[in-house]
């Protein structure tokens, strides 16, 4: 019989002797309280670690410098991924918008406008323009190339202009339009009339001065000690037929191509006078 951890045993002889059993029960259940305490302390720890990880994950730390072992939590990856969507959505957004507004600029739907190359036999991209194209020279225009007009180009048109003369617009020196798409160069020293022979139909505007000659090309004279100007020749594929009068301004010719400009290219050059 076992009573509060006692047992009577009756020895043969007759004589009843006592004895402690262990009390094995008590202690199964200590060894096995201290067992689940410890797993609770590890479960804590670990859920502890798991949201530290996510909350800096959240204010934009590593995850791992809380992070024992292992990679990012669940939780963190499944925001990660979430947030990289939709960044994804809002830079694709971005570029969608970016293209639809040059479209919108150049009358393409692809996107920027492609690219014309443009060159001189006269002076190289980036380089002097010789005197004989300037008005301490002849004055007369400069030979001009291009190659790369895009298919379904109607007509042509060039400006040339100087953004660092001291002017609020940058200073204009050349317009130039409705030149057929299958020209590919001009030679020099066009004649200074509203409309052209060579190329044929092709129409000039005004340049910038108020006195003299004020139709068709203008060579570089900038201010003496005013430092070096540039000067860009710039070409535009049309889409379209421009419906302009001859002697046209540079911003009347602008608005008239704007949404229609399939291609552009640009030549530089430049001029000082000491």
């Amino acid at each position: 019989m076992e009573v509060s951890g006692k047992t009577d045993d009756v020895a043969t002889d007759g004589v009843t002797r006592h004895f402690s059993v262990p009390e094995r029960p008590m202690k199964s259940i200590t060894l096995f309280s201290r067992k689940f305490l410890r797993g609770s302390w590890a479960f804590l720890l670990m859920a502890t670690v798991t949201a530290l990880g996510c909350q800096a994950e959240k204010e934009g730390l590593s995850s791992r410098q809380f992070q024992i072992v292992g990679d990012k939590p669940a939780c963190c990856e499944t925001e990660a991924a979430t947030k990289s969507g939709a960044t994804s959505a809002g830079a694709t957004e971005a570029e969608s918008s970016s293209e639809s507004s040059v479209a919108q600029v150049t009358g393409e739907e692809g996107g920027k406008a492609m690219a014309i190359r443009i060159t001189s036999p006269a002076f190289q991209s980036g380089q002097p323009i010789p005197k004989k194209y300037t008005g301490e020279g002849a004055d007369v225009s400069p030979p001009l190339e291009w190659s790369g007009v895009p298919e379904g180009t109607q007509e042509l048109a060039l400006i040339c202009d100087d953004p660092d003369a001291p002017t609020p617009e940058p200073w204009v020196h050349w317009v130039l339009y409705k030149i057929p798409p299958d020209v590919t160069k001009l030679p020099e020293d066009l004649p200074k009339t509203p409309k052209l022979e060579n190329p044929p139909g092709a129409l000039q505007g005004k340049n910038s001065w108020t006195s003299g000659q004020t139709i068709g090309y203008r060579g570089p004279m900038p201010p003496p000690g005013h430092g070096r100007h540039r000067y860009y020749f710039r070409i535009y594929a049309l889409n379209t037929k421009l419906n302009l009068p001859p002697g046209a301004t540079k911003k009347e010719l602008m608005n008239a191509m704007k949404g229609h400009i399939l291609a552009e290219g640009e030549l530089m050059g430049t001029y000082e006078r000491k």
